[in-house]
Formats: structure tokens, sequence, C-alpha cells
């Protein structure tokens, strides 16, 4: 068995009075591969701290292999007294590397090393902190929330470049399908003690789910045990005076473990202040373009959100979300093109960077606006430490500064103000970062289950998945296109067209090039419409079945057409969410698969007619 790298064991340690760890054991092995997961506030980043040697421990031991290089990447980078990235990445260099492994790694990153570290955007401060962690090509990786700031191609290219890594990794991330495809061990950061599972996050929540229902389980039979205890200490004791004394002892046990034991921590409870329904139009763009200076952002996009639809909106940062958002919302005009606006539009946007929150406030002032101690919830009063609990906020941080709050708790306050707010349309700009696994789970059934819209931006591609019914998804020099589906089946749909997408808009040169190779494809090679083959080469034509589906697949759009036009009518009635919710689900889902099947059918239509066109040219 190989000697292991890094040993953290018994480890104790209490914040302001409150145990946070209470003997927490963690191992990692080399090339072993563990996502460390647990609620907010949990302890997750300060065990990884204390792991990185950061952070001292009360009590326990911490071991490291003597020639083993650890790097630690935490949620914020500290750049210091480095002026550029490169600077920064050079100081995490071993003394045997070379200046250049650090030029590499900034580069592979997208960055040159001569950025200013005054000036970085968060996307550009994660990558070069990332940099960082790599170029020194430790044995031990500790990632704390790798992917917050990231835009998806660039968490795609750390999915790879981790994979192949050989250094042992450590990961806490919200990002499950990132943690799905690099863990193959998880470790659950629960109530102070660390739990192991010898599997990927794939398999945790079944198995964390069996835990807590064996141990409600046995906590009931403890229950159950001391009320029959009690009962006989209420008839007297009688009997032999040993074993009666025993019996008081293990009573006081019992009800000491009761009283010791720290219930697994409550879920967020979110309720969204739902306004009165807006028009069935809510936002039609005809032809919109934006552009800066020479740079175009959004070209000729024309777009229609209904209510009731979850627009997700992806690209790499920069590609000009933000930009799109504004257009959208109404904050910025197009340069040409119009937009217009629904009836009864009561919009909430949640913005990712925060900027809303004033420090310097406390929590309950930036939940009630600074005006008493209510909040109005679905046009309920409620006391704000009420609410404060539905967000597991304790009583006691009522008066707390909003500086004083981890990322993961600002994240919940903002979620707290944007939702108490009425609305019948959310904009939600990285809804995901900083907030834990299972309160994603609950945004996720929110957001399902929102008579209202949803335009959505995010690079947590499960939450797609999971929430959005269409993607909206740049495709180079300012052209948006729109995806029926989630995130998995934009990428499904743009693999089976890259090839007509790479041929959009070639070159002259490109255009012969493509020209011949696709003769070649269809037997055609060296041949023309100006130069029609002749000789014994056979006319090439369409077979049977194509000739059947090109002349059938016109009535099955149109039966597709009318079955999209009932659902959305359907969906149109204004009760039907309130009245049937189960049933308002399966016609989302019902129209969200006819509109793939319509799309499917007209791209297979339009590529059998050019392809009967060409032979009939031939």
């Amino acid at each position: 068995m190989a000697a292991q790298l890094l040993t953290l064991r018994d480890i104790h340690l209490t914040f302001g009075g409150t145990p946070l760890l209470t003997g927490a054991d963690l191992t990692v092995a080399p090339g072993e591969r563990l996502c460390l997961v647990g609620r907010n506030g949990s302890g997750k980043s300060t065990l990884l701290k204390i792991a990185a040697g950061l952070v001292e421990p009360d009590r326990g031991e911490r071991f490291v292999h003597p020639n083993a290089v650890i790097r630690y990447l935490p949620q914020e980078a500290d750049f210091g007294e480095h002026e550029t990235t490169l600077s920064f990445v050079e100081a995490g260099l071993k003394p045997t590397d070379e200046s250049h492994d650090a030029r590499m790694a900034l580069y592979q990153l997208g960055l040159t090393g001569d950025e200013s570290t005054a000036t970085l955007s968060g996307g550009e401060a994660r990558r070069a902190a990332i940099a960082q962690a790599l170029a020194a090509r430790p044995d031990v990786l500790l990632l704390d929330e790798p992917t917050n700031h990231l835009d998806l191609p660039t968490i795609e290219w750390i999915e790879k470049e981790l994979s192949t890594t050989k250094a042992a990794l450590i990961i806490i991330s919200h990002d499950r399908r990132f943690l799905e495809k690099l863990s193959k061990v998880t470790v659950w950061l629960d109530r102070g003690r660390a739990r192991r599972l010898d599997n990927g996050f794939g398999a945790f929540e079944a198995w964390r789910d069996k835990l807590i229902e064996e141990e409600e389980a046995e906590m009931h039979k403890l229950d159950r045990k001391i009320a029959r205890e009690q009962q006989w200490m209420h008839g007297g004791v009688t009997g032999r005076r040993k074993r009666n004394v025993r019996r008081v002892a293990e009573l006081g046990k019992m009800r000491q473990q009761v009283a010791e034991h720290r219930h697994v921590q409550g879920d967020v409870v979110l309720e969204v202040s739902e306004g009165q329904l807006s028009g069935k139009r809510v936002i039609e763009a005809r032809e919109i373009s934006k552009s800066f200076g020479d740079l175009p952002v959004v070209k000729d996009l024309s777009l229609r959100v209904l209510r009731g639809d979850r627009l997700g909106i992806v690209g790499p940062n920069g590609a000009g979300k933000t930009t799109l958002i504004r257009m959208l919302t109404g904050t910025l005009a197009p340069d040409t093109g119009t937009i217009e606006f629904g009836t009864n539009l009561e919009v909430v946007t949640l913005d990712q960077k925060r900027e809303d929150l004033d420090t310097n406030a406390t929590l309950a002032d930036q939940l009630t606006g600074g005006r008493g101690d209510q909040v109005i919830v679905n046009g309920k009063a409620r006391h704000v430490v009420g609410y404060m609990k539905d967000f597991l906020f304790l009583p006691e941080q009522i008066r707390s500064p909003v500086s004083a709050l981890s990322g993961g708790e600002r994240g919940r306050l903002m979620l707290a103000r944007a939702l108490a707010k009425r609305s019948n349309v959310l904009v939600l700009d990285e809804p995901t970062n900083d907030l834990d696994l299972e309160t994603l789970d609950l945004l996720q059934e929110l957001l399902g289950e929102y008579a209202g819209t949803v335009i959505l931006v995010s690079h947590d591609r499960d939450f797609l998945d999971r929430c959005v019914t269409s993607v909206l998804a740049p495709e180079g020099d300012g052209v948006w296109r729109e995806y029926p589906g989630g995130y998995s089946d934009m990428l499904a749909q743009r693999k089976g067209e890259e090839p007509k997408r790479a041929r959009t808009a070639p070159s002259v040169t490109d255009r012969e090039d493509d020209a011949g190779k696709e003769a070649a494809q269809t037997g055609q090679a060296g041949s023309s419409r100006a130069a029609p083959q002749t000789g014994g080469q056979s006319r090439q034509k369409l077979s049977y079945k194509e000739k059947f589906a090109l002349e059938s697949i016109p009535k099955r759009i149109e039966e597709l057409e009318q079955k999209i036009a009932g659902l959305e009518s359907k969906l149109a009635e204004p009760n039907l969410f309130s009245k049937n919710p189960g049933e308002f689900a399966k016609t989302s889902k019902e129209l969200a698969a006819a509109q793939i099947q319509r799309t499917a059918l007209e791209d297979e239509w339009l590529e059998l007619e050019m392809k009967r066109e060409k032979f009939a040219g031939g």
C-alpha cells in the first residue's frame, strides 16, 4: 500500500464557542481524487485550510509526506505585492521549476502574464490563481470552488487537465457535473466529522440519505428506550440495589447522548413572492443588434419569450451575456431592431456581483430596507428573524454586518431579498455561486413550480439541464441561436450541426475546398453543376426511403405544429398551474419534446431537399 501523502487525524476546532470540527479525519493517497461535500458552514473550507497548513486546529494531528508538494487554491485569490500575473504565478513554483512553466500555465488559461493584478476581472483572477496552483505540478491539489467565476469553456478545459494530472485532488465545489466527472472518493463533512465513501459523487446522495434514515431510526429507538426507563423510574426503584444503580446510570448516559446529538442541518425554506399574471408574450425582440466600436456583441437577434418559459443564456466570458440581459430587461437600448415588452411585467433581478449589498449595513436592514422588523412575503408580513431562519441564518446574526458574512451566506441573503419581492419575471445571473448542493436542489424545485418566467445566466451545466426549457448560445461574430431543451440538449444539437456551422461563412478558397470534400463524400469527386457527369458514371438519385421521407415530413411537421399550438394554448390557461401543477409540468415537457422533434424534422427535410436539388442539377 502506498504511503499517505496527507493525513488529518482527530481534528478539533471551535469558532466563537461553537464547535465546528469535532474529530474530523482525512487521508489522501497518491493519485486519489476526493470531493469534500457538506452544507454551507459545515467547515469544508476550514478543513481544507488546515490540510494546507494555513489554519492551526485546537487539537489533532496533521501529517504531510516529507517529499510531497501541496498547492492550495482558495476561493478568493490574494495577490499581495505581486503587480503582474506572471510574478504571482512564479511565486508558486518549486525551486527546481523554470519561469517558462509559469508562462505556459498562464497561456493555457488565456493569460499572457503581463496583466496587472490590480485590474483583473473576477474570471481573470480565478484563472491566474488556477495557473499558480497547476504550474508547480504538485503531488496534492487542494481546490476550493475552482469553477467560480469561470465560463464553460474554461471549466471544461480544467476538467480535462485535472482528469489527466497525476496529482491527488481534494475538491470543494457546488458544480455537480464537475464533481461527477472527477471524483472517485467522497468525503461528507457532517456535524463536525468526516464520513468517507469509496465512490464518486454520483453515488453520494443516495448513500447520505440512507445514513440519515438509519440515524433517525436509531434515535427513535433510543427515545423509546428512554421512555420505558423513565416509566420504570416513576414506578419506584425496587429490587436489588446494584442492578438499579446501573440502570439509573445507563438512563443518564442515554439522556446525555440525546442532549449532545447534533441533528442534521435543516434545509433552506424557499418561497417566492409571485406578482400578478403577466401577458402571454413577455419579451419579443426583432433583429436587435448591439456593437461596441467594431466589436459586434449581438447581431440581428430575433427572440420571443412567452409566459412560463425558462430561458438559459450561456457563453464564454466576454461573449455579451450581460449586454444581452440588459437589452432584454429594458435597461439598455439596442443599436438597431426593436424590443417589445408584454403587459403587467414585474421583473426581479439577482445580480451575481452582489453589488446591491451594502457591506456596512446589517443583515436585517438588507432584508427590510431599514424599515422596521417586518418582511413582506406574498403579501403577508413576517418578522425578519423568522424569515432569516428560513435561509439558515441564526437569530444572533440579525445585527451582523454584511461584511462578516461568508460567500455562501451572502448568496443566501441575495436569494432572500430577491424572492421577497413581487415578481412574474425572475432574471437570475449566476445564482448558483457559493450555494451548497442542498440549497441548489431547493432552488431548482422553486423554479420548476414558479408560475412566471425565468431568464437564467449560468455556467452550471447540471443546473441548466434541470431548470431551463431552451438555451441561448453565441455562435460567433455576435450571432446568437436558441436551442430547445437544456445544456446537454444544446451540445447534442450543436454536435450534429458542426459541419453546417463551420461552412456558414467560409472564405473564397474554403468554399472550393468544402465543395471538393462534399463531392468526394457523396461519390461525386471532381464533379460540379457546371460540369455534369459523363461516360459510364451513373447519375445518383434519392433512395426510395429518402423520397418517402421527403414527401411525408411536411405533413408530420404540420401535425406537430398543430400539437404545439394546442399545448401552448393549454399552458396559456390562467389557472392551470394553480389548479393542477402536475398537468402544467407534464404539458411543459410535452411541448419541449414536440419543439425538439419539429426542429429535427425541419433539419432532416432541408438536408434531403438540398440533396435532391444537388442530384437534379448533377
